[in-house]
């Protein structure tokens, strides 16, 4: 029975994703936030309890990178397209870039499958982390409306964050191997400033500890070289 649970786990990681992609389509973009961070807890404990039950497997590995191009790849893409489709510009066919982000998650997707040198960090943004900054500018929206309905902003952050998914800038993961402040101490301080943001900010939060991510994990693999591919 144990070696189904992690499977299981990724399943409901899925199943929220489609959830998720219904409200999207619907226009019900916050409501659809909701399930991008359900989708990311079950993603993010799917693998825990797999390691912890050592039970890992290829289906697994192959089964979490599908479940992970619905909810972090598939949906993002229609957020993006939601909020193209309210944005200034009024052409019929702008909307349709926002799916650039889908491509390159899913190039990320098979990329991290495929790179041996990702197998405890990032080498490249994350799938989870750039859904999760997607679906925090409908909520930016309510305070700041002129910002997100901008069509050449949202152009711009298609453009960025599809990069960022491919690039080669290292970033760390939060998973711990101990819980060592010396050793984790970056970690453990953008936890906490994340913490500190959601708690003030909410989802308006998201675009700040993007960047604070993106800058510790600089300073925490300063002087460190990525490996050959």
């Amino acid at each position: 029975m144990k070696k189904h649970l992690p499977n299981a786990i990724t399943c409901a990681n899925l199943f929220s994703g489609c959830i998720g992609i219904v409200l999207a389509f619907k226009g019900e973009l916050q409501a659809a936030a909701y399930f991008v961070i359900l989708s990311g807890i079950f993603d993010f404990f799917d693998g825990m309890v797999a390691r912890l039950l050592n039970v890992k497997s290829a289906i697994g590995k192959d089964l979490d990178s599908l479940a992970d191009m619905v909810s972090f790849g598939f949906l993002p893409g229609v957020l993006m397209f939601q909020l193209l489709k309210a944005s200034d510009y009024s052409s019929p066919y702008l909307p349709y870039l926002g799916f650039v982000i889908t491509v390159f998650s899913a190039l990320r997707l098979a990329k991290f499958n495929n790179d041996t040198r990702q197998l405890e960090d990032f080498i490249g943004l994350n799938t989870p982390m750039n859904t999760l900054f997607i679906s925090s500018l409908s909520f930016i929206a309510d305070d700041y409306p002129q910002i997100v309905s901008s069509s050449l902003l949202l152009l711009a952050i298609t453009a960025i964050t599809s990069f960022l998914l491919i690039s080669e800038i290292r970033i760390f993961s939060l998973k711990f191997s101990n819980l060592s402040w010396e050793k984790n101490k970056i970690k453990f301080i953008f936890l906490i400033l994340s913490a500190i943001l959601i708690a003030v900010l909410k989802f308006v939060a998201v675009p700040f500890i993007l960047v604070i991510y993106i800058c510790f994990s600089f300073l925490h693999f300063r002087g460190s070289k990525i490996p050959a591919e």
